[in-house]
């Protein structure tokens, strides 16, 4: 299967179902008043983490979700069936941003942690709600609210317990397959592996952890050059990093070993310099080849030489001598260390949520109005479309309290003010609704 890392996908959450008008009418229930019932609520979309994804590969051709609608109301003061939430599985790991802002909404990390992305819109009320002692049989109505619509970008950053660095053909896919089970793909060029391959390892003590090989760094990738950005971002989620130098120099580099592990330090400095931060494990791989030995004593004075006193693991993981104790260090170091999903939040299956904040519909500076030619004019506000497409329209009633709240929310006075004139037409974005203007 196919590695997918970045998806953008479309949301629309359900709309919810129209509220009704009817009145009761019984022969022994004189003056029995409104009976229409409320539309019920339309389906909500949520985010939800599972270990058991390792992919977006779902959303490569898959890009459009919908929540299905609420029911209408019925008579005698039924409320419509709400309609069930829609629940999309995301590998763990996976961050939504708004596409169209680049906003980060949520980072799901954790197993069965939920995000609500798009919510779904209330049902219509029925005439019922609108009984006043007044207006005792009002025939009046609301349709019901329109779902949510947004673009998410999914961007997944693979959770590892450990990260294998290092320039390519350094023997990172090799020391992956004799370590777990996994089998990345191996091969004597450079960037065999393009995409991360994660593995499990199981320790003799009951330990265990997850490595990734993640694909090759070269010089500049930092700034996009090679797999640059597409393997770096992966780099962030792990909490111990192991850096693997060829030993051997047949990797046709050109450099020495020394002058490997500062470009690849230098590469995650300029990416991120808290990266440098994180505990790091120098390994000197293929050290059954002939070349390594004089080769690792060079690297060490280098080390030495510029006053860097991290020890050196040598490992051959075609021997496997050395590979056992690096496992058996690493798991060490791992028991130390706090899990970044405990680090971000507490609590299986938290739900994360938006945040709605109130506004004041009145004496809004957000209201805008402009001008489309000579007797025309165009109002641009998600509220005012809201309310419009939540106006029934086959009443008079209606249509009357839906004036009546444009004139609340400063309306009119802005399109007097802007040198409307009577008789000029008036829409509304994003709705079919149009009106003409009234001194």
């Amino acid at each position: 299967m196919a590695f997918v890392d970045q998806a953008t996908i479309e949301l629309k959450a359900g709309k919810g179902g129209d509220g009704i008008i009817s009145f009761r009418r019984e022969k022994f229930v004189p003056l029995g008043g409104p009976f229409g019932g409320d539309g019920g609520r339309g389906g909500s979309i949520y985010f939800v983490a599972d270990e058991g994804l390792r992919t977006l590969m779902d959303f490569r051709y898959n890009r459009h979700f919908r929540a299905k609608h609420g029911e209408k109301g019925g008579t005698k003061g039924m409320t419509g069936a709400s309609a069930d939430d829609m629940f999309i599985k995301v590998p763990t790991g996976t961050i939504l941003y708004k596409e169209d802002t680049g906003e980060k909404l949520a980072d799901l990390t954790k197993n069965g942690q939920r995000f609500l992305a798009a919510r779904g819109g209330r049902g219509g009320r029925g005439n019922m709600k609108f009984a006043t002692p007044s207006n005792p049989a009002p025939e009046i109505s609301e349709n019901g609210e329109p779902g949510e619509t947004l673009k998410i970008k999914l961007e997944l950053r693979v959770l590892a317990d450990v990260g294998l660095i290092g320039f390519p053909s350094a023997g990172k896919s090799t020391f992956l397959s004799v370590t777990t089970a996994a089998k990345p793909k191996i091969a004597a060029y450079h960037f065999t592996t393009i995409d991360p391959n994660l593995g499990m390892v199981r320790l003799d003590d009951s330990r265990s952890f997850t490595i990734a090989d993640l694909p090759g760094l070269i010089k500049g990738a930092s700034h996009g050059v090679g797999l640059g950005f597409e393997f770096l971002r992966h780099v962030e989620r792990t909490r111990v990093l192991l850096h693997i130098i060829d030993m051997s120099q047949e990797s046709g580099l050109g450099i020495t070993p020394y002058q490997a592990f500062v470009q690849i330090n230098r590469e995650l400095k300029d990416y991120d310099p808290d990266l440098l931060k994180r505990p790091m494990i120098i390994v000197a791989s293929k050290m059954d080849l002939p070349s390594s030995q004089e080769n690792l004593k060079i690297f060490k004075n280098d080390l030495v030489e510029h006053h860097i006193d991290d020890p050196v693991f040598e490992i051959s993981s075609v021997t496997k001598k050395g590979v056992s104790q690096l496992l058996y260090k690493v798991a060490d170091m791992l028991d130390k260390l706090p899990k970044e999903s405990d680090e971000k939040q507490s609590g299986d299956g938290q739900t994360e949520e938006r945040i709605y904040k109130f506004k004041d519909d009145q004496n809004d500076d957000s209201l805008v109005i402009d001008k489309l030619d000579q007797d025309s004019w165009i109002i641009k506000d998600q509220r005012i479309t809201r309310l419009a497409e939540m106006t029934n329209t086959a009443t008079d009633e209606s249509l009357r309290r839906f004036a009546r709240q444009l004139r609340k929310m400063g309306v009119d006075q802005r399109l007097n003010s802007l040198g409307a004139k009577e008789g000029d037409l008036v829409s509304i974005e994003g709705s079919k609704f149009t009106f003409e203007y009234e001194e």
